[in-house]
């Protein structure tokens, strides 16, 4: 019996598991980044705007541009509350992008 061959088709039949592996992981460091990101800039936004500033353009600039920030801040009397939602994009075929949202509270200075 002749197995030459028998290897690269074992790989090429488990090729596409690893390449959807790799995927996910890559995909899972995006979400993590976007939650980083969208923690960042809402926090950002929150202190600028607990402060009177412009929290809404202090949070769009602490956000990379690609995930599309879109930045709430609430000036209430006692806190200030910034909600801030990013779009991250998918990596793997079929799937779409994932919407990631994050809040920050500051107190409000007068």
């Amino acid at each position: 019996m002749d197995d030459r061959g028998v290897s690269i088709l074992e790989f090429v039949g488990f090729l596409p598991i690893l390449l959807l592996v790799g995927l996910a992981a890559v995909q899972l460091g995006l979400i993590g980044y976007g939650v980083n990101q969208a923690g960042t800039a809402a926090r950002a936004a929150a202190r600028v705007a607990s402060q009177g500033g412009d929290g809404g353009a202090a949070g769009r600039a602490a956000v990379s541009g690609w995930l599309d920030p879109r930045v709430t801040p609430d000036r209430g009397a006692e806190t200030t509350t910034a909600t801030v939602q990013v779009h991250v994009p998918g990596v793997i075929p079929l799937f779409g992008g994932y919407d990631v949202t994050r809040h920050a509270t500051m107190p409000t200075d007068d």
